[in-house]
């Protein structure tokens, strides 16, 4: 018995399965902390 890949339906899946991987990594990705002089922003404010 000869088996027929559906190359077509293969494509659009593997696509879903890497598009989930990309949204889970931005998911977990953390953004870069800066040093952030609080006092100084709260001199800001108060101008």
């Amino acid at each position: 018995m000869a088996v027929t890949t559906l190359k077509r339906k293969l494509k659009r899946k593997r696509q879903s399965q890497n598009t989930r991987v990309i949204k889970i990594k931005q998911l977990n990705a953390k953004p870069v902390i800066k040093n952030v002089d609080i006092e100084e922003l709260k001199k800001d404010f108060n101008k």
